[in-house]
């Protein structure tokens, strides 16, 4: 919905509030909103066309600083915080490509082999032939899977991997020239590869690689049927015109239609929980070597054409953003109907920004990308 020219009130649970005004920042803050002006001015341009609130969280090897704009709550003044939880959604996706490329390491996955090897009889029917796609087709999303999943859930509200599989595949017949082609189902596909490979769920394989071993103390995947959020968790919502006002709806754990926040639904390709500053932490150390071998690391940093503008690459994974101070720089986005839109992307030489508002953004100027830019190209 478009913005009105009004002010903005809160809503919760459809009892209507005056929004308060967000307090001062403290004298610490207040000074990095001066040390780096220029994305401070940027991330307000984004936040005036997302969320109740928006916020950064950047830096080079040495050290990090924090930018945020509007409340992590509305009729609040508390702001979004570098270790205030959401749902990362599609940044999901890197932990689950990482994943099969160690898998990659040790010689138990080949990129370039058929999915049928390790899946037998799941990529098949309604035109699909596992024989014909590949492991790295899969996670570079140039395998032809098309749509998303309507899989039914089960009688406890959960959603089982497979199911989720062979409901998306029956109903979305494959593109007839595998170009990229974004769809969730291919990384259930990678989840229940992995889960193949090492006998575990998924979600317990990319624990005990990826989020224990690197200390990502505020980042997991919850079990089927936990919705909550730890800690002061950043809350979602959902905006709409009610006359001459502009109401928020809390949306965080998935009221008022706004969308499923089931993480078994969203699995391997979506169910993340983490923090700004976990994002960061996690794309500075798979660049710098600490998750999957240089061999595999260049493997995800194989891209194709997308022609989506400011992210015109997709590795394996990963997206590649072409930085206006020059680089690139990878990460991935995330967006859940929900309340959230968020993005981390990091650089070879250390530096790092996650961007994070608390609503489904929209794709107007400045975007997200033009929050990680300047902040990846902020000279101090």
């Amino acid at each position: 919905m478009a913005r009105i020219g009004m002010r903005r009130l809160g809503v919760a649970l459809g009892a209507i509030a005056v929004a308060a005004t967000v307090g001062a920042p403290g004298s610490a803050v207040a000074a990095q909103a001066a040390d780096h002006a220029g994305v401070q001015t940027v991330l307000e341009g984004y936040q005036a066309h997302t969320g109740p609130g928006a916020a950064v969280h950047a830096g080079d090897a040495s050290h990090s600083w924090d930018l945020h704009v509007g409340p992590k709550v509305v009729n609040t003044n508390q702001f979004i915080g570098p270790n205030d939880a959401f749902r990362a959604a599609s940044q999901t996706k890197t932990f689950t490509a990482a994943v099969v490329l160690q898998l990659v390491d040790e010689g138990k996955v080949a990129l370039d082999s058929p999915i049928e090897r390790y899946l037998p009889g799941v990529v098949d029917g309604n035109g699909y032939d596992g024989n014909r796609i590949t492991v790295r087709q899969i996670l570079q999303q140039t395998s032809g899977v098309n749509g998303y999943s309507n899989a039914s859930a089960a009688s406890d509200g959960t959603y089982d991997l497979r199911e989720l599989i062979r409901a998306g595949l029956a109903a979305n017949p494959p593109k007839s020239d595998p170009v990229w082609n974004y769809s969730n189902i291919n990384y259930y596909i990678a989840g229940l590869l992995i889960e193949q490979i090492t006998s575990m769920p998924a979600r317990d394989a990319i624990t005990d690689r990826i989020i224990r071993p690197l200390g990502l103390s505020q980042t997991s995947l919850p079990a089927p049927g936990d919705k909550s959020l730890p800690g002061a968790y950043v809350h979602g919502y959902r905006g709409g015109t009610s006359g001459p006002f502009y109401l928020w709806l809390d949306t965080t754990f998935g009221d008022w239609g706004s969308g499923i926040a089931e993480p078994s639904y969203w699995s391997t390709a979506g169910a993340l929980v983490s923090t700004l500053s976990d994002l960061a932490a996690f794309d500075q150390d798979l660049l710098n070597g600490k998750v999957v071998s240089p061999a595999s690391l260049a493997e995800m940093r194989k891209t194709v054409a997308t022609g989506a503008p400011g992210l015109e690459y997709y590795g394996l994974g990963l997206w590649a953003h072409d930085l206006s101070c020059g680089g690139q720089a990878w990460g991935l986005l995330g967006d859940l109907s929900t309340g959230y839109s968020s993005a981390t992307m990091a650089t070879d030489d250390g530096r790092h920004a996650a961007v994070v508002t608390n609503t489904f953004a929209d794709g107007n100027k400045p975007t997200r990308v033009d929050v990680l830019d300047a902040a990846l190209c902020d000279k101090e």
